[in-house]
């Protein structure tokens, strides 16, 4: 039952889902939590930001357009943000707003708990602000030897140029021991959901591959990989251990394995 003591988290975001709201909100049921989690849409980041602090609400889920320009209005940047100069998770402690980036922590500990040869060479393809993670989180795990395969030569060579890497515009008859991709190329509805985000004979060669789409669970890259005996890491991973690291800076509280594959389940029904 809602209660004047129920807590409130929310999300802000230019086209909110369903996923964050029936993921958070699965638990706060499951594990009789005195929470509510409503998605919230906005035109005025500002104004939403220090409602946040005003209100009173315990945390707030912050996704595109908003990941940057929400930091002007935060009391303190984690570790986290500074690494890659962009939020998604704010915590309200008594009127102090904290930031945090779990996608950062969440792709940071599934490197060090899967790859553990930082000499291992790494092709990184895409350039966005996942890719942007994905990159710091290899470099904090202490990776020399990443490169930054995108399209896009502005966009690739300052990616590269921030943290250190080569930038190369495809990967065509290139081999590296761990492939990521993180663009949207075989995610769901898109129009390269068939399509190999990386070729074949380079997929062959991996030792590891690792693709940051989380629907579907096994996108075209993630099936092959398979097949042919590859160990892989998801962005179903990804996106579940992001949620919990989140779902842990609000409650303080941290879901077992079986009922984070629950949650993260209904949460893409």
């Amino acid at each position: 039952m809602l209660n004047k003591d129920t807590q409130l988290c929310i999300s802000l975001s230019g086209r909110p889902s369903n996923i964050g709201t029936r993921f958070h909100n699965y638990l706060y049921q499951k594990l009789d939590l005195d929470f509510i989690y409503k998605a919230f849409s906005t035109t005025d980041i500002e104004h939403a930001v220090k409602g946040v602090k005003a209100l009173g609400i315990r945390g707030c889920s912050v996704s595109m357009p908003f990941k940057e320009t929400c930091i002007p209005f935060i009391d303190t940047l984690s570790d986290s943000v500074l690494a890659i100069d962009s939020v998604n998770t704010i915590v309200n402690d008594k009127g102090h707003l904290t930031a945090y980036n779990t996608d950062y922590i969440a792709v940071k500990n599934l490197i060090q708990d899967n790859f553990n040869d930082t000499q291992m060479s790494v092709f990184v393809k895409g350039s966005g602000g996942m890719a942007k993670a994905v990159v710091a989180a290899f470099r904090d795990s202490g990776f020399t030897r990443v490169t930054i395969v995108a399209r896009n030569q502005q966009q690739g060579q300052a990616l590269a140029e921030k943290y250190g890497y080569q930038w190369r515009q495809d990967a065509a008859g290139q081999q590296a021991d761990i492939l990521v991709n993180v663009t949207p190329i075989g995610m769901s509805g898109g129009v390269e959901e068939n399509s190999l985000a990386f070729e074949q004979e380079a997929v062959n060669t991996a030792r590891w591959v690792f693709d940051v789409v989380a629907f579907p669970s096994e996108t075209p890259l993630i099936r092959l990989a398979k097949q042919l005996g590859k160990p892989v890491v998801t962005g179903a991973e990804v996106i579940a251990l992001q949620a919990l690291e989140q779902f842990a800076l609000y409650t303080g509280v941290r879901p077992d394995e079986q009922l984070m594959r629950e949650a993260s389940a209904f949460s893409r029904l």
